[in-house]
Formats: C-alpha cells, structure tokens, sequence
C-alpha cells in the first residue's frame, strides 16, 4: 500500500492539514476588516496538502544516506523537546499575554537555551522582530493579532 516514506509522510501532512484547515474555518470572524483572521491560515492549509500530494508521488526513492539523516543523536533529544516546550508555553501564552510579549518572552528565551549568549542582541532582536511583525499584520494588513496586556 504505502511503499515509499514520503507517501507515508505525505498522507500524515494531508490528514495534519485537514484539521488545520478545519480549526482555520472555525476561526471567529472579524466585522469591518479587509483580510480577516482566517485568509492566512487557510492558504496555508491547502498550500499544505498541494505540497502533501506532490510529495505522495514524488519517485525518487530513499538511499541508505537518506536513512542515516533521519535518526537523531541522543544527546539532541533534549534540547528537541525543550524547544518543543518553549512552542507550546508560547501557544498556551499567546492569548494571555498578547503577540508581542509572548514572542518577545519565546525568542529570547528559546536563543538563550539553545546557547546564544550575546544577551544585548538577543534583547533587541527579541523586541524589535515581534514589534515589526506587530505593526505590519495590524496597520498595514489590518488583521488582528492578540494584544493581551499590551494597551495597543
């Protein structure tokens, strides 16, 4: 039935991104908003599926190099599912605290337990990227990102 590892991979992405695109079209509509909430997320879903199917018949076939990129090293393991865990404090956070403190609060502290140590810089790009990020989805594209406890 599934031969290759991308068809299996492949059909994992399609049934990844039918929830996805179920979740995007439960999204709450925004009145009085040019792109709403849901636009991006949506042409991510079937942009996802596009590239699961072509994936599923991709012929190129597995070597034995391929194989051996595929298993990870022990000791990275942990670092792994920290990182892991840094994605899904963020995704607990985001409504709470708001877009920009809660990627603020990711960046910063996902560099600095992935071992970036130069803290000034780790500061500003961990406030300017979100802050950058913010301003353009919500004056220049007009969709709403979470404010949280921020007053703006």
């Amino acid at each position: 039935m599934l031969k290759t590892m991308n068809q299996k991979v492949s059909i994992f992405l399609i049934v990844l991104a039918a929830g996805y695109l179920y979740a995007a079209y439960n999204l709450k509509k925004y009145p009085y908003v040019p792109v709403d909430a849901d636009a991006v997320p949506k042409v991510l879903g079937y942009l996802l599926i596009g590239l699961a199917i072509i994936l599923f018949f991709d012929k190129s076939s597995e070597t034995e190099e391929d194989k051996e990129k595929r298993n990870v090293p022990k000791k990275e393991v942990p670092i792994m599912l920290g990182v892991g865990f840094f994605i899904f404090l963020y995704i607990f956070l985001l409504e709470i605290l708001g877009f920009v403190v809660t990627s603020a609060l990711f960046i910063f502290g996902c560099s600095l337990f992935l071992g970036y140590r130069k803290h000034v810089t780790n500061a500003l790009v961990s406030i300017i990227v979100p802050g950058v990020l913010y301003v353009t989805f919500t004056y220049l594209l007009n969709i709403i990102l979470p404010q949280g406890i921020l007053p703006f």
